[in-house]
């Protein structure tokens, strides 16, 4: 149990305007400079100095230039060929490294920057830091921080926003599992459900069983912390009762012990983002409400800790799920896929229109794409080429495999419905969304991500830590689509 002594999350979604300053304040400014440029391509001021220190505008170069008296007159930051922002997508993501890097003082965006509220959204995450258990600098903003007078030509309270949604759920995955619990992720959702007035139920413990969500709780039910399904329902005030209904699915595994079929420790070292599909989708959540996007919202979040005790459930055992469907238990380690199956049950008896899953789900999907690049699933192709092609612009990219149907028989059971797991170490992630998706009923279109939820370095976008990974890509995504249907 998390100790009264214990430092509490918090939530504050106002810390990262504290790396902003007001458009009209006095600032040095920032030129973003492409590789090969002359000397005369240069600002008068900076020619000089450029040329004395050979700066070629590298990508990921800085460079500060002096004025006569001493002072910082102007930042040079290189562009590279003007494509290679970090991790991908336009240059402008390059900003993000400054935002930690400069001296104190007040920025502006100056000469080379054609995407302004690319560039600002860039700086307000690369400064972003995970500071809470420092015991000093707790807030992680200090009279030191570099600041950015924010562009006049942009969406202002969409990008703040935004950053704001992207630090909370940053928050919520670094936050170690012993102060952040079932309990803590719905008191999360309770939170940002009241900044937009949406409406919350939870369905938490023995109650799971009465209510019939037998497989969250069987996940659940050896840790003391009680396991919950939590729901989230919103719809934009005076929206069109024919919005499109957006059901968004996260797995909140507080901790993942692997359960019987337990973890080496090394397995457990980042067992606390285990909950990083219900951070993404809960960042996602408060985008979607807080800029106001014309559809009908419900979030839903399985949530438990897989701990190991005499009431854990065990390898071989059989748990008939919400759907009505039978499941042999090949392995306790996947149990991901099993609290998000009676959240997908859920979701399809109603009108779940699009439903969108997130989940730290495979190691599988690890070795084949790496850290930065989650696994994308949809047989809607339309989707996907959206999806891909927009997270390659800002920078949150996203990678197709496929829902082949082929490998849906290896989890088929000789005592049950369905399998957990094919034992075999083929196609893990491509079965383990197989197994959601037999669990997807009335959905007009099934996307799933499964993701890393994790930085494992620091790039322009970010320090080392948690990740919302997928969230700005399916907010533009779902914007562009609601811009259209107006």
């Amino acid at each position: 149990m998390t100790s009264k002594n214990d430092p509490a999350p918090s939530i504050d979604f106002n810390a990262s305007m504290s790396v902003f300053a007001p458009p009209e304040a006095p600032a040095i400014p920032i030129h973003l400079i492409q590789s090969g440029k002359s000397a005369d391509a240069l600002p008068p001021a900076a020619r000089p100095w450029a040329s004395a220190i050979a700066f070629k505008g590298s990508a990921k170069s800085h460079a500060l230039i002096p004025a006569a008296d001493g002072t910082l007159a102007a930042v040079l930051l290189g562009a590279g060929n003007g494509t290679s922002g970090e991790p991908c997508g336009a240059s402008e993501l390059l900003l993000g490294q400054l935002s930690a890097a400069l001296p104190a003082g007040t920025y502006k965006l100056a000469d080379g920057f054609a995407q302004p509220y690319m560039a600002a959204l860039s700086w307000a995450l690369g400064a972003y830091r995970y500071r809470r258990y420092k015991s000093s600098n707790a807030s992680g903003v200090t009279d030191a921080t570099a600041r950015l007078a924010l562009p006049g030509n942009i969406d202002r309270d969409a990008l703040l926003n935004t950053a704001a949604a992207v630090w909370f759920g940053r928050d919520l995955i670094n936050t170690p599992a012993n102060n952040l619990g079932p309990a803590e992720v719905e008191a999360a959702v309770r939170t940002v459900a009241a900044v937009h007035g949406a409406s919350v139920r939870s369905v938490v413990g023995d109650d799971l069983l009465v209510q019939n969500f037998p497989l969250i709780h069987a996940v659940g039910r050896a840790s003391p912390r009680q396991p919950r399904l939590i729901e989230l329902d919103w719809q934009k005030p005076g929206g069109r009762s024919t919005a499109p209904a957006i059901t968004l699915v996260g797995k909140g595994i507080t901790f993942d012990t692997g359960g019987l079929d337990i973890k080496p420790s090394s397995g457990m070292l980042l067992m606390k983002k285990d909950m990083g599909g219900a951070a993404v989708a809960l960042s996602l959540a408060h985008m979607i409400m807080g800029q106001g996007l014309d559809v009908r919202l419900k979030l839903l979040i399985a949530s438990a800790e897989n701990s190991i005790s005499g009431d854990a459930f065990r390898p071989g055992d059989i748990i008939q799920s919400r759907a009505g469907i039978t499941v042999e238990i090949g392995n306790t380690d996947a149990e991901g896929r099993l609290v998000l199956a009676d959240a997908l049950a859920l979701a399809g008896e109603g009108n779940p229109g699009s439903i969108f899953v997130f989940a730290t789900l495979t190691g599988a999907a690890r070795t084949a794409l790496g850290p930065d690049l989650p696994a994308l699933f949809t047989d809607d192709d339309a989707l996907a080429a959206s999806l891909q092609q927009t997270g390659l612009t800002i920078g949150d990219p996203v990678w197709r495999l496929p829902l082949w149907p082929g490998y849906d028989r290896h989890l088929d059971s000789d005592v049950a419905d369905v399998n957990n797991i094919w034992g075999t170490p083929f196609a893990g992630s491509i079965t383990a969304a197989l197994f959601l998706k037999r669990f997807v009923k009335n959905a007009t279109r099934f996307v799933h991500f499964d993701l890393y939820g994790w930085r494992p370095a620091p790039c322009a976008l970010g320090p080392k830590g948690g990740e919302v990974q997928t969230a700005r890509t399916v907010m533009e995504v779902l914007r562009a689509e609601c811009e259209a249907d107006a």
